[in-house]
């Protein structure tokens, strides 16, 4: 039996984008690389409880609204 990985569904860019701040910005402001916001946005990384909190209180937004995952069995 394959067992699948959940998939990340992010709204992060959108996020970014509409508080106006770079890539850089949002990575300085939680304390990462610039490329971890890069490998987040592309689906490519799955936040830490810890980050995901972090970049959820900058945007005044809850966990869910940002990052969602789904199982795919």
């Amino acid at each position: 039996m394959v067992r699948k990985m959940a998939k990340l569904i992010t709204n992060l860019k959108r996020y970014r984008i509409q508080a106006n701040l770079s890539q850089d910005e949002l990575a300085r402001l939680v304390g990462v690389r610039r490329e971890t916001i890069v490998r987040l946005e592309a689906r490519r990384y799955n936040p830490s409880l810890k980050l995901a909190y972090d970049i959820a209180r900058i945007f005044n937004a809850s966990i869910e609204e940002i990052f969602t995952f789904t199982d795919n069995w």
